[in-house]
């Protein structure tokens, strides 16, 4: 992936004579229990479905539907997926809990590693509701860029027990999920970071306000002198940058801060870093407060500014975060699979004029109402998955055209008839939902609509023959 080091090197067996148990073996969880055995631990996993279990077997790793059974694991390493409070327990974590066996996530196993290898790499730790996977892949990118070797992952992908061993004051990069963040114990991160804060994952953790508290963790778990990076655009992360102690950094991409930007102009302090224009994968006001952040990390970690510019320019961005796919007849076709609630698809939003949209799934708390100032934007929304029909609702009051289709089969084609006929020029799949009602993840989801306005584009490419015995 985009800003993965060159120059890590694996690590020895520093958890030799350990235990530990994985429960979860989805992408994540099969390659931490993977790194776990490479690392020299004794693992045995488990998971609550027949196919993970067999590709974990084909793997070589031990299988056991009795992880906590005695010799006890020193942790169980839980898959970010699975509760261990709310809505409700996996009976698992419960048992770990009664045994006082700790749930940890990868990354703090990471961070074990890489010091009991005796590495002083440094640790850098991303959250927010929106745009963390684009910092951390971009952050890794100007490190990268400017000389400094850096390995990025967590949340974002790959895991963060699968990255390779760093040397002393090379970086790692880690995008922090709410979910990780609860599982941390002694990580100690030299930068932290918080972009945004707005209503997620309510569920799991039972409101805004334990959302809120599992997010802050992140700044209990700075190193002694690390930095906190914070963007100031919301209500709750102000609160947050105003009650913590210094040092305190804060970007913004609309307001004057330590980092921000000055409308195209990202700036330090009063001093232009290069405008955004000039940076085609950073579109829209969303990336420009994700530009803020990264280049305020990497300018704290002592790179130089005029470097940090160029490695800008050249971020190739992300898929799935208004990826633009294909043109055709002067309609552009944006891939944002990422969007998976209304706060991420407003970024998108607002960064077209005129555009018809394609959304739905499993919609989040609150729907699409939020994205009401946006909707005359939209010449037609084409509308999939679950909950369709309540996305429709909220349409139909703001009296914006909309149909409800089975899938993005029918959609993607659809929507390109209703751009050409209303001279949109941007066929957008911004979901503002969760994609699992008709797909495995955001991704599968993303290429689906990829695959579908290419074909497209091959359609239209393709030269009409006249019927035999005709002059063309």
């Amino acid at each position: 992936m985009s800003g993965q080091a060159n120059m890590g090197r694996p690590f020895p067996s520093v958890f030799a004579g350990q235990r530990f148990a994985v429960m979860g073996l989805g992408r994540n969880g099969l390659a931490a229990a993977s790194a776990l055995i490479a690392l020299g631990a004794t693992v045995s996993a488990w998971d609550d479905s027949p196919a993970p279990c067999e590709a974990a077997a084909n793997s070589g790793i031990p299988l056991s539907a009795s992880l906590l059974d005695p010799p006890y694991p020193q942790a169980l390493l839980l898959s970010p997926g699975i509760p261990h409070a709310l809505p409700t327990p996996h009976p698992l974590a419960v048992r770990a809990g009664k045994l006082g066996i700790p749930i940890l996530s990868d990354a703090e196993l990471l961070f074990r590693a890489v010091r009991a290898a005796g590495s002083r790499a440094r640790f850098i730790g991303i959250t927010g509701t929106n745009g963390k996977s684009t910092t951390t892949a971009l952050l890794a990118h100007l490190l990268n860029a400017c000389g400094v070797p850096s390995a990025a992952g967590g949340n974002l992908g790959p895991a963060a027990l699968s990255l390779p061993l760093l040397a002393d004051g090379e970086c790692y990069v880690l995008e922090m999920s709410s979910y990780m963040l609860e599982r941390i114990d002694k990580l100690g991160f030299d930068v932290v970071m918080l972009l945004n804060l707005s209503p997620d994952h309510l569920d799991r953790h039972g409101g805004m306000a334990g959302y809120i508290a599992a997010k802050k963790r992140i700044f209990a778990h700075r190193a002694p002198g690390g930095l906190a990076i914070i963007g100031i655009d919301d209500a709750p992360s102000r609160d947050i940058a105003a009650a913590l102690t210094s040092p305190v950094l804060r970007i913004s991409a609309t307001q004057p801060a330590a980092v921000w930007c000055d409308g195209d102009i990202l700036r330090e302090g009063s001093s232009a870093i290069l405008a955004m224009r000039e940076a085609p994968a950073l579109l829209g006001a969303h990336n420009a407060e994700n530009a803020a952040a990264a280049a305020a990390a990497a300018l704290h970690l002592g790179l130089p500014r005029p470097r940090i510019a160029a490695a800008l320019r050249t971020f190739p961005g992300l898929p799935h975060r208004q990826s633009r796919i294909s043109a055709i007849d002067g309609i552009a076709f944006v891939n944002d699979s990422k969007a998976t609630n209304a706060d991420a698809a407003a970024r998108a939003l607002a960064c077209y004029p005129r555009l018809v949209w394609i959304a739905g799934g499993i919609a989040k708390e609150g729907g699409i109402e939020p994205l009401a100032p946006f909707f005359p934007r939209i010449a037609e929304a084409f509308l999939i998955g679950r909950d369709a029909p309540l996305f429709a609702s909220t349409l139909a009051r703001h009296g914006i055209p909309h149909r409800i289709l089975a899938d993005l089969e029918a959609a993607v084609p659809a929507a390109f008839a209703a751009a050409r006929a209303s001279a949109a020029p941007v066929v957008l799949l911004s979901p503002a939902a969760a994609s699992f009602d008709q797909f495995r993840n955001f991704e599968e989801r993303g290429e689906r609509f990829a695959s579908l306005a290419r074909g497209l584009a091959s359609v239209e490419a393709t030269p009409v023959r006249p019927p035999a015995g005709r002059a063309a």
